[in-house]
């Protein structure tokens, strides 16, 4: 499994738009692309313009150039991109053997 760390900034005043933006992008476009397995987006606290990414992948592969190259970037950028202030920088993880789970929050 591969993470998709997408570090995203908009333009201020765009959030409810974004955010609706990015739901309808995620269930319409990505959810649809091979070896995607999750997704979920994080607003900043601090910065309320930047929002995090979070996309699972089952191999990196899947995301680039899986999806990267398909035709399905080209209508997922047009949902989401008209909001971006500047390119969002994205990286990509791989899981360590370290982790911890709360007892009593699972």
């Amino acid at each position: 499994m591969i993470l998709e760390h997408a570090d995203i900034r908009i333009a201020p005043g765009a959030n409810a738009a974004f955010e609706e933006a990015i739901q309808r992008g995620l269930s319409t476009v990505i959810a649809k692309a091979g070896g995607f397995r999750s997704g979920k987006v994080m607003r900043g606290i601090e910065s309320t313009e930047r929002y995090l990414l979070l996309i699972e992948w089952d191999t990196l592969e899947d995301h680039t150039p899986g999806f990267r190259e398909s035709p399905q970037f080209a209508e997922w950028r047009a949902i989401v991109g008209p909001f971006f202030a500047q390119p969002p920088v994205v990286e990509h993880f791989a899981a360590t053997a370290a982790q911890v789970s709360s007892p009593t929050r699972g």
